[in-house]
């Protein structure tokens, strides 16, 4: 009987072990919204790490925005890149094979340069533009806006 008691204690301890890893990994969430704040503020656009109301609470409302189901594609460092923002038919320099999917947000600020993508509500890709780039993106979106029905529309931040 020790045997197997011996036995239940190893496998307990190992079970609360991964427990406390999975707080650990849990706990290192995001930084709080006046943290993102003063990130953007300080144009330290840190991905996965600032989120779509803490962009708006301090640059405003986006002056282009669009927002899509898109596809993504994921590096070997796991950043994402969507495929809008690579040729047709070509894949960015160092994929290997990781793709994910989901509601793309968009906001291009003209003023500041950024083309700032946003998926589950964390910015998970950022380019800097010329202003004259991002109005140009902004009238390809609006063309693809035409052929949208009711359903595809999403709303607006």
């Amino acid at each position: 009987m020790t045997n197997i008691s011996g036995v239940l204690t190893k496998v307990i301890r190992c079970v609360c072990g991964v427990v406390l890893l999975g707080l650990i990994v849990g706990c290192k969430s995001m930084p709080t919204l006046e943290q993102q704040e003063q990130l953007v503020q300080a144009n330290s656009l840190v991905l996965d790490q600032i989120t779509t109301r803490a962009v708006v609470n301090v640059w405003g409302k986006p002056p282009l925005y669009h927002s899509e189901f898109s596809h993504f594609f994921v590096m070997s460092d796991f950043s994402v890149i969507p495929r809008s923002r690579v040729a047709t038919g070509e894949a960015p320099r160092g994929w290997k094979a990781g793709v994910h999917a989901g509601e793309g947000v968009y906001f291009a600020y003209p003023d500041r340069g950024w083309l700032l993508v946003f998926l589950d509500d964390r910015l998970v890709y950022k380019e800097e533009l010329k202003a004259e780039e991002l109005h140009a993106l902004a009238k390809t979106w609006a063309y693809e806006d035409r052929f949208k029905t009711r359903l595809d529309e999403g709303s607006r931040p």
